[in-house]
């Protein structure tokens, strides 16, 4: 399953732009567009390191990049791989988060994820290879000791992308706090870190698009201090075919599109991998399980569902608005 990118766009103010004349760098990585930019000190070289970061992260988790640890784990023929430190804590958080889920979030949905193509000719899978790709779905079944990950079904795949970005963000935060920048705006691909403060006091301010919008309409925006803030929507990838629309938030239990009255789950807190995580499961379970799943979510803050009739529903300490 996959949680890509959504308009995010973090709104600075003209006295902020005065007083720090931040920089920044993009790049495509991770499948999207990934953007880095420091406030305060402007230091070039400290941006650079964190852009590389990003990208030898990707090496690590991608699950298309030949070579990486979920290739290799994927490619393995059922044999145990040892992979980097790094790449056994995602699939370990994964792996609970699967389990707080009861299963509806499942890093096992590679094989079913992969007949999906939302970009060059999108499709609906043959029903034989949903069923094949289905019997593939099972979290439970990848055993993970210390850094050792071996697949108990030869046939089914990784594929990490519900978590990977969120842990990205939350890495390139630290390595920057490290290397003691103040304020940055981090925004992979639509999960977005902010670090530190703003230079003139005031609060981040993030706009979260209105879903389906094609004019680029915000469904409001979110003031906060240093957080990450993440949104899941059905809308983010899609296509039609036969009167039916298709998006790519599948259902493990049914390899379709999920079925919810949640359209979009907006989820800030204190670490982008658990909202990654959170506003996909927000998407797959409803409405009627977010307050429970909510509850005990670490580093939960806040968060906002648009449900199918149009209604915006919110939890926790969340100030989504329009000016």
């Amino acid at each position: 399953m996959c949680c890509f990118a959504f308009f995010a766009g973090v709104l600075s103010g003209c006295e902020a732009r005065k007083a720090v004349e931040p920089i920044g760098e993009t790049r495509l990585l991770l499948d999207t567009v990934c953007s880095i930019t420091i406030f305060e000190p402007p230091d070039r070289a400290i941006l650079a390191d964190a852009m590389d970061l990003c990208e030898s992260y990707e090496a690590l988790l991608s699950v298309t990049k030949e070579g990486s640890d979920v290739w290799r784990v994927n490619h393995a023929g059922g044999a145990a791989v040892t992979v980097s430190p790094e790449t056994a804590e995602v699939i370990r958080a994964g792996l609970r988060f699967g389990k707080e889920s009861g299963g509806m979030f499942d890093i096992t949905i590679g094989r079913l994820s992969g007949l999906w193509d939302f970009k060059s000719a999108p499709a609906v899978p043959a029903a034989n290879e949903l069923a094949a790709a289905l019997d593939t779905v099972d979290y439970e079944k990848v055993e993970l000791t210390g850094d050792a990950v071996r697949m108990e079904n030869p046939e089914a795949r990784l594929d990490l992308g519900g978590v990977a970005k969120g842990y990205i963000a939350d890495r390139i935060a630290a390595f920057l706090k490290e290397r003691g920048v103040k304020a940055a705006v981090i925004d992979l691909g639509g999960n977005v870190v902010l670090v530190g403060k703003k230079t003139d006091g005031s609060p981040w301010r993030v706009g979260v698009r209105k879903p389906f919008a094609e004019n680029g309409e915000l469904l409001g925006v979110i003031e906060t201090g240093e957080a990450s803030v993440v949104t899941s929507g059905i809308y983010e990838r899609q296509f039609e075919s036969g009167g039916m629309v298709y998006h790519h938030i599948l259902d493990p239990n049914t390899g379709m599109p999920v079925s919810s009255d949640v359209v979009s789950a907006t989820v800030v807190t204190d670490n982008s991998m658990a909202g990654d995580a959170l506003s996909t499961m927000l998407v797959l379970l409803g409405s009627d399980k977010a307050a429970e799943l909510l509850e005990n979510a670490p580093g939960f803050i806040g968060a906002a569902l648009v449900l199918s009739n149009g209604e915006v529903a919110k939890y926790g300490d969340i100030d989504l608005r329009l000016d």
